[in-house]
């Protein structure tokens, strides 16, 4: 039998198990999968696909900038003292 070497790594369960149902599907297990992902990052020198930077469209990075400005207390986020409040202050825009 091969030696073998343990890789211990930390994942969200959701995500392990969603991950274990995809490669069941292919008759792999998640070790499998993780040895064919290493073995391909030696084959190719380096990650066996192309990493990009997601594009958006401007009102998506229009809302990200407002997000990041709010949580990081550059821009005061709006606060309403109940569930109506908010709701009339909407029926109030249309």
């Amino acid at each position: 039998m091969a030696k073998t070497a343990n890789i211990n790594i930390r994942i969200d369960p959701e995500t392990k198990a969603g991950a274990e149902q995809l490669f069941a599907k292919f008759g792999i297990t998640l070790t499998d999968a993780v040895n064919i992902f290493l073995h391909q990052s030696l084959m190719v020198g380096g990650l066996p696909f192309e990493m990009k930077q997601p594009n958006y469209n401007a009102e998506t990075e229009a809302a990200l900038r407002e997000a990041r400005d709010i949580t990081s207390g550059n821009f005061p986020a709006k606060s309403y003292a109940s569930a109506k409040e908010l709701f009339q202050e909407l029926d109030d825009e249309c």
